[in-house]
């Protein structure tokens, strides 16, 4: 074995390249099984980030079903969801073929691609203004005839949903009276289920200034004829319970998952009487709902369950009704996000920390798993991906901070002392750091840069109370989160202190700001940040325009509190380089806000760089803008920590003399 070379952190080669970390990946979501044929979301890089639908055949051969310009993207809550549902039609001799439904991003129309067909036909009618009426978590009704979904509608600054049912004839195309309004009364909806016999409809709905993870209701009702359901019930929910993603167990028993103990878990109901946990467990059963269309359990023709369960990570496991138990399914993958099923065959979305988020089948009997998608097609060698070590840290006031750290790693080289480390925030702020591969990590541990990424309170992954640690505390306990995160780095011997750095997106770009107010970290880099609490208010989408009454409080009565938390108000206190990132066309946190807090960094003479990505939204979806923002976040680390360029990697333009006091 050859021994390593000693060189300094940061000036490590590696073969990981910010182009091929663009190029190269695919974005998978969303699987549909039905017997032999399967389906998926697959969004292009190359294409700008155009998702197209993807088809398996029995015979394995696969085929897009959507070229450009067309592009299976939904914008309800604007954070969209599943785009897509496989529908069934006859042909003359009565066997069915397999077509899609799908939302198309530029005007968010509903069209059917009918299996063989060349060309989509519309099947909702055309708004009076592009994208004013947006389609999403879709379920065929019983007689096949129908699609059932969520409706959003944009009518000036005025948002309403409702749940819908759109014929699949396509009269509704030219005849918008044909779209049936089946539910409405409540801000929000998901998960629209008929039962079997398709007598009954359940949903999720819930109404401002609650958030899905905060408190929803199961409801239930009888389907009327014609019009709208007049009357429902409800099964579970309030103000302070999250009951998401029913499923009909027969016509007259449910299954949903529910967090009414502190965790999400898996109970069963029926239509008039008392929910009954299935498995109690200090565990969660489903990711967080911020996309609709996710499905982290099925049912299984035996009556078994096929579910996702864990914490940050989630596994995947089998419930037998029968016996109670739930055994895990133990596969190479350990990070899963999704799941779908035909009763037979299962699918699901999935990664671990060597292999990148891939397409699977499970077979529940042997607990093999099978391989059908990956979003690379190359990986590097096994010896430049970091090792995550999940970890457990002791936050202030001796509360319990969660975190996953990549050592710097590379097989041909090694530093000497301390390493640099960067502390990654996720956005949301209620999300979750998976352990899944990520080549972005890799990027920076194989150059010789650790990373530790934080589940700061406010996490999901850990129950409703570790949620909760965020509540009225945004701002407060996620910085003292990231702290404590990089200072156990500091106390074990890990990370050198004065060549410590932060960085995140959106909600996590926000925590990175305030945190360079301590004096903890050397630089930061903000990803579409927040920057200022009030304008958030202002101007973000409908989805989210109330989430700030749970995180701050109520602006009427918290208004001094917006503007103390903001970062725009606290650059006085920020005296190291900054680097921000910024998407021109972002509806959730606008550019503006970007651009004021560089300015005022300019006129208090803080070093720091701005670069804005036009055509980018809230998440960046480009090659060029992707490989950009890497080699940027790159150099910025290795100027300020080392004071050199990174070979191969264009030079930053960053005034490294003191801010003016």
């Amino acid at each position: 074995m050859n021994e390593r070379v000693i060189l300094p952190y940061g000036s490590w080669s590696s073969p990981i390249t910010a182009a091929d970390i663009a190029k190269g990946a695919l974005r998978l979501g969303f699987p549909s099984v039905v017997a032999d044929e399967m389906w998926w979301e697959e969004s292009r890089p190359e294409e700008g980030g155009r998702t197209t639908v993807m088809h398996r055949a029995a015979d394995g051969t696969v085929t897009e079903l959507l070229p450009a310009p067309w592009n299976a993207r939904t914008r309800v809550h604007e954070y969209g969801g599943r785009s897509y549902l496989p529908v069934p039609r006859r042909d003359d001799k009565a066997i069915t073929r397999w077509g899609i439904v799908f939302a198309n991003f530029s005007d968010q129309r509903l069209y059917l691609l009918e299996k063989g067909s060349r060309e989509p036909r519309p099947l909702t009618p055309e708004p009076e203004s592009p994208g004013a009426l947006r389609y999403a978590d879709f379920v065929l009704s019983p007689d096949r005839k129908h699609l059932i979904c969520v409706r959003e509608s944009h009518d000036g600054t005025t948002v309403t949903r409702a749940i819908v049912s759109v014929p699949l004839s396509g009269r509704a195309a030219t005849n918008p009276s044909a779209v049936r309004v089946l539910v409405t009364g409540a801000d929000f909806f998901a998960s629209p289920v008929p039962s079997p016999d398709g007598t009954k409809l359940a949903w999720i709905s819930w109404s401002h200034p609650r958030m899905p993870w905060q408190g929803t209701q199961l409801r239930v009702a009888d389907i009327p004829e014609t019009g709208p359901i007049t009357t429902s019930h409800p099964l579970r929910g309030g103000l302070k319970e999250s009951v998401l993603h029913p499923q009909w167990r027969d016509n007259e028993t449910l299954y949903f998952v529910s967090d009414w103990s502190g965790w999400w878990n898996l109970y069963e109901t029926r239509l008039y009487g008392q929910a009954m946990a299935l498995f109690p467990d200090e565990a969660e059963f489903t990711p967080p709902p911020w996309q609709l269309g996710i499905t982290p359990y099925c049912v299984l023709d035996d009556g078994q369950l096929i579910t996702l369960y864990g914490h940050a990570d989630l596994g995947v496991g089998r419930y037998d009704p029968h016996t109670a138990d739930l055994t895990p399914l133990a596969s190479s993958f350990t990070s899963w996000h999704t799941l779908a099923s035909d009763g037979k065959t299962v699918v699901g979305i999935a990664a671990s920390p060597t292999e990148p988020t891939s397409l699977v089948r499970l077979n529940p009997e042997n607990r093999a798993t099978t391989v059908l998608r990956r979003s690379l097609t190359e990986t590097p060698t096994i010896g430049y991906l970091p090792k995550p070590r999940t970890t457990s840290l002791s936050g202030r006031y001796g509360t319990t901070v969660h975190a996953n750290v990549y050592p710097p790693t590379n097989p041909e080289m090694e530093g000497e002392g301390p390493a640099p480390y960067v502390v990654w925030v996720h956005g949301g702020p209620t999300g979750a750091a998976t352990t899944g591969l990520d080549l972005h990590k890799a990027y920076f541990t194989s150059r010789g840069i650790g990373i530790i990424d934080v589940n700061y309170g406010g996490s999901t992954g850990y129950g409703r109370a570790y949620r909760e640690r965020l509540d009225g505390q945004w701002g407060v306990v996620d910085v003292e989160d990231v702290v404590a995160a990089a200072q156990s780095l500091v106390d074990q011997g890990l990370a050198d202190p004065d060549r410590l750095a932060i960085r995140g997106g959106s909600a996590g770009g926000f925590t990175t700001l305030l945190a360079l107010t301590q004096d903890v970290f050397a630089c930061g880099v903000s990803y579409y940040g927040v920057t200022d609490l009030l304008r958030l208010v202002q101007e973000t989408h409908d989805f989210e325009s109330r989430y700030l009454d749970t995180l701050i409080g109520v602006l009427s009565g918290y208004s001094a509190t917006y503007q103390e938390r903001s970062p725009i108000n606290r650059v006085a206190e920020i005296n190291v380089p900054v680097l921000l990132l910024q998407g021109a066309d972002d509806p959730v946190v606008p550019p503006e806000q970007a651009r004021e807090f560089a300015a005022v960094l300019k006129e208090r003479g803080v070093p720091h760089v701005l670069v804005e990505f036009e055509n980018e939204s809230h998440g960046f979806r480009k090659p060029d803008t992707v490989a950009t923002a890497l080699e940027k976040e790159l150099a910025f680390y290795c100027k300020v920590f080392f004071g050199f360029t990174p070979p191969g990697v264009p030079p930053i333009d960053l005034d490294l003399s003191a801010p003016t006091e």
